[in-house]
């Protein structure tokens, strides 16, 4: 099913990706009705802000302040599921001519331990964070390392539990983890790797070699899976962790149903494999691609992955996607204030860390854009511009 710009046009999921969504609709002259829904009793708002500005009471919202006009917002209706040309929720039923899946994604929980996800999970663990409360964070991902940088400004006693060895093991390579964990050290947290949570109790984490932790409030940051259960025997095909498999255009498997957001998995030529990437960049990418393919335009999504974390009183950008067997190329010493790993594979850029250098970071996601190759030598010299840095 193919359209033309024209008919109904029914986004379920008001994070980011589905708000970009209607609105880059409404904006490219969507010629027809708008409908934005969302579970949550809100607008639209963002995320990012909820583990810095909203816990630290810098803020109390953060509603996307952008005009609505042309689209109608339904808050408080849940997707329970959908049959071809209509949406089912939990008041009813919506018709379609084309509709976006942009239901985003759920935390992993652990009984007795909060969550912070939404604005009421912001607004009740900030009531909480005030200074001498022990706080336990269960994961030592870039949610972890965020909410313990603000935990201690507001003057809690921190420990960050984690599974693996190093922090963010699961994007970064052990090396570099075992260097963020001196940012913990430094910022008065106490970070325990290599040793998982058996059970969260009244005033306690017990920990799996039998420790017990002290603790007045838990919170846990170990990922998140998209939230699609309610797709279960619609025909839209998932993979095997529950994301919306899509085309390169962003396409379901259903006719007139595409997705964005952190609920897709959509093939990457630039990287050779499926992504399901879960950051806000990507939701919002995403959410404008999905509506510029509705209004006309056949263009792959392919996007250089990106995202960002503030954290121990550093700014950290990642750009691309780095594999096992790409050369390590630093600019710069982790003992400097800045520094910057670059990953080459073959002599080509394929991903970046960098802290507190964001010149790196905007000129290495042009380059991994057009595939450059790089020379190793001047790539590692952080008195060279990245641009400038071509082999």
């Amino acid at each position: 099913m193919e359209l033309t710009g024209s008919g109904r046009a029914v986004v379920v999921g008001s994070g980011m990706a589905g708000a970009q969504c209607a609105l880059a609709l409404r904006a490219g002259g969507w010629d027809g009705p708008v409908t934005l829904l969302g579970a949550e009793e809100h607008a639209p708002y963002d995320r990012p802000p909820l583990s810095k500005d909203v816990l630290l009471g810098r803020t109390e919202s953060t509603t996307l302040d952008v005009d609505w006009s042309g689209v109608e917002l339904l808050p408080g209706h849940r997707a329970t599921g959908l049959v071809p040309g209509a949406l089912r929720t939990d008041r009813g039923e919506l018709g379609y001519d084309a509709l976006v899946l942009a239901t985003g994604a759920k935390p992993v929980t652990l009984p007795g331990a909060r969550t912070l996800r939404t604005v009421e999970d912001a607004h009740a663990l900030r009531e909480r964070l005030r200074p001498g409360r022990r706080l336990v964070l269960v994961g030592a991902g870039w949610i972890g390392a965020e909410t313990a940088t603000v935990a201690r400004r507001l003057g809690c006693e921190v420990t960050v539990v984690e599974a693996a060895a190093t922090p963010v093991a699961g994007a970064l390579p052990a090396e570099i983890g075992a260097l963020m964990a001196r940012w913990y050290a430094e910022a008065g947290v106490e970070l325990r790797c290599g040793v998982g949570v058996a059970a969260v109790e009244p005033g306690a984490v017990l920990l799996a070699d039998g420790t017990e932790l002290a603790a007045d409030e838990v919170v846990v940051g170990i990922g998140a899976r998209p939230a699609t259960g309610w797709l279960a025997g619609t025909g839209v095909e998932l993979d095997h962790a529950g994301a919306v498999l899509t085309d390169d255009r962003l396409r379901t498997s259903l006719p007139g149903v595409w997705a964005a957001g952190d609920c897709v998995s959509y093939p990457s030529a630039r990287l050779g494999v499926r992504l399901n990437t879960q950051h806000w960049d990507h939701a919002l990418q995403s959410g404008r691609a999905v509506a510029a393919a509705l209004l006309g335009a056949d263009a792959p999504y392919d996007p250089v992955p990106y995202f960002w974390s503030e954290q121990f009183g550093r700014m950290v950008q990642f750009a691309g996607r780095h594999a096992e067997g790409d050369e390590p190329v630093w600019r710069g010493s982790p003992d400097e204030a800045g520094w910057t790993v670059l990953w080459l594979r073959e002599g080509r850029l394929t991903g970046l860390l960098a802290v507190d250098r964001p010149r790196d970071t905007g000129q290495a996601k042009k380059l991994i854009e057009r595939g450059a190759v790089l020379d190793p030598a001047l790539a590692a010299d952080p008195a060279v511009q990245l641009k400038a840095a071509l082999g």
